[in-house]
């Protein structure tokens, strides 16, 4: 059938207008192949209608589509040449763009203001400057193209220039104020802000919620309460700033504004998930995310999230699995976060899975995930595995190499992780504390004091990391294996940051293994202070001096274990069955499944095997 066009000024009939129309809507909601369909069965087209499919086709990805349709137009329009510089700047291709805008046979105010946003928005201010700088004199008056050069110096930070190009403006809007505002706002100058705010003649909700997140930003949650109180009509985004608090401490605020809304939306619902999983409360966040109409990906990687980080990691693999029941495909966060969890609970076979289905959604080039692999192979380990991941790294970051170095401390490969750490070294890349965790933890286990005790020398002398309570732990640790407990207590004695439960727990420890009585008494005396219901702490005491054969103060030490009201918190396991992960408690003869009981059981048998150990009642 032979199509006709139709121009912009004729008639048409309304079947093409009606379609046209439909062909935007598909687009819009996705459904790229379903607008293709219409646009490909259309009779009669007019250039609206060309104009539309290139904006389906730049909007949803398939910007070369765009360009071959833009191409094949029989006759094109000014809106059509904005449409594909704007399908452009949508897809990244800002070059494209501006080779576009060149050849325009002619531009508005709109096709400079496309050009000028663009640049500001990739942080090219100085091309941005250069297209403003060279407007048409009918064009100067365009208030648009200001505000989008003010914005991008305030992105770059450069208020001082926002501000001269804002009092040179010949016509100013809300938006131009706004946009100034946002300036000192967001790089902290909040003095200025205020003044600033104070100067403007009107204001609308935008005003107000740039004061409120800019106080929060600098820390002032007082003043920051008291511009939302005086918010005349406050919006979803005034309320949702205000949930920053949770990012402050103030959680419990932050909840309670959370309750006072009345039409919450869904960043609002997802931010009440994180703040009760920060809480500890999982109960209430499960409840929370039980009770929303509608969830989407962020609702699951909060909850998933929250899972982890209080611990329950199965739950946390549960989730991760309904997620996708549910239809949610996993983002890098959603596997960074399961692998996190299988990597603390050792399920290497689920962990193996997660890496399948990661390589199969095309998220084996996220670094967050390769680094959450990383440790999720050294940690059940695999760390033959966890080096291949790491190699396959393009652009290592350090939580990369302190992953591994890391996963080569836990598998008690000391030599290996010192040759990573210089390795590191020699290609630039600065180490932070946790790298000097991971290979003093390494040095620890290897046995290898002389270096361990060197690396700790070199954080503050060569690296100017000052050491914190974590890494004094270590080195107590590492010179209390070898019985250098004289040299370990004068470490605890020269600490310049507060002592930890880790550092009295560590000299503890080498007291009971080499029979050091009086500095082990000190030890769980300050021990005590930190952790005063632990068992463990009284149990290493108790055996220190049965073993001195005193036995009034083992009996001492028991009657004080019972008056300070311990509990022994029963040792928690994971064991995988037909890739599924089971939970169980120590002394517990009880399971749902019997295949469980039988994998337990030969478990222990094979353990017993192979150290020769003799079965004794506690």
């Amino acid at each position: 059938m032979k199509q006709r066009l139709l121009s912009v000024g004729e008639q048409g009939s309304y079947h093409v207008f009606s379609q046209n129309k439909r062909i935007t809507q598909l687009g819009k909601s996705g459904q790229i192949e379903d607008a293709i369909k219409v646009f490909t069965q259309m009779a009669e087209k007019n250039t609206v209608t060309y104009n539309s499919m290139i904006s389906v086709y730049a909007k949803n990805g398939r910007i070369n589509a765009a360009r071959n349709l833009f191409d094949k137009m029989p006759r094109r329009n000014l809106v059509s040449w904005n449409t594909m510089v704007s399908g452009y700047l949508h897809n990244g291709k800002f070059d494209e763009a501006y080779k576009l805008f060149v050849i325009m046979p002619r531009r508005d105010l709109f096709s400079w203001t496309l050009m000028i946003t663009c640049y500001t928005r990739n942080g090219e201010v100085e091309k941005a400057r250069e297209l403003f700088d060279s407007l048409p004199c009918s064009y100067r008056k365009g208030v648009a193209c200001w505000n989008a050069m003010i914005s991008g110096y305030v992105k770059k930070g450069r208020v001082n220039e926002a501000k001269r190009l804002f009092d040179e403006m010949p016509v100013k809007n809300l938006i131009s104020w706004n946009s100034m505002l946002a300036g000192y706002t967001q790089n902290r100058k909040m003095r200025l802000g205020l003044e600033f705010f104070n100067e403007m003649d009107e204001r609308d909700v935008v005003s107000w919620n740039l004061m409120v997140d800019g106080f929060i930003q600098v820390g002032d949650l007082d003043s920051a309460w008291k511009f939302f109180q005086e918010i005349p009509k406050p919006n979803v985004v005034s309320w949702v700033t205000m949930l920053s608090y949770a990012r402050h401490g103030r959680i419990n605020e932050a909840l309670c504004l959370s309750k006072r809304m009345v039409n919450k939306d869904m960043v609002t619902w997802n931010t009440m998930i994180s703040c009760y999983a920060q809480e500890g409360q999982m109960d209430r966040a499960v409840k929370i995310f039980e009770e929303m109409g509608e969830r989407d990906l962020v609702s699951w990687n909060s909850l998933i999230a929250g899972f982890m980080l209080n611990g329950q990691n199965l739950d946390a693999l549960k989730s991760f699995a309904l997620m996708g029941h549910e239809g949610k495909k996993p983002d890098q966060l959603s596997f960074a976060c399961g692998l996190s969890s299988c990597a603390t609970i050792a399920a290497l076979q689920v962990g193996n899975q997660l890496h399948q289905v990661v390589v199969k959604s095309g998220y084996l080039n996220y670094l967050v995930v390769n680094n959450a692999l990383i440790t999720m192979y050294a940690k059940c380990g695999r760390i033959l595995e966890a080096e291949l991941v790491f190699n396959g790294i393009c652009h290592a970051d350090v939580i990369s190499w302190n992953s591994l170095i890391g996963g080569y401390a836990i598998n008690g490969y000391g030599k290996e992780a010192l040759k990573l750490f210089e390795k590191m070294a020699l290609e630039g890349m600065a180490p932070d504390e946790v790298t000097f965790i991971g290979i003093l933890s390494a040095c620890n286990h290897a046995g290898m004091v002389d270096h361990g005790l060197k690396l700790f020398k070199c954080m503050s002398e060569v690296y100017a990391i000052e050491p914190l309570a974590e890494h004094y732990a270590c080195v107590v640790d590492l010179l209390g294996r070898v019985g250098r407990l004289d040299e370990a207590f004068e470490i605890v004695r020269g600490m310049k940051v507060k002592a930890i439960a880790g550092v009295w727990g560590a000299l503890l420890g080498a007291c009971r293994a080499h029979g050091n009585l009086e500095l082990g008494r000190l030890a769980a005396h300050k021990l005590s202070e930190f952790e005063p219901h632990k068992t463990s702490n009284y149990v290493l005491l108790s055996n220190i001096h049965a073993e001195a054969n005193r036995w009034n103060e083992v009996q001492e030490v028991r009657m004080l274990m019972n008056a300070s009201s311990t509990v022994k918190e029963p040792g928690c396991s994971w064991v995988e069955v037909r890739n599924q992960v089971h939970g169980f408690l120590s002394d517990d003869s009880t399971q749902s499944r019997p295949d469980i009981g039988v994998t337990l059981a030969s478990l222990n048998s094979h353990i017993r095997n192979a150290f020769h150990i003799s079965e004794v009642s506690a």
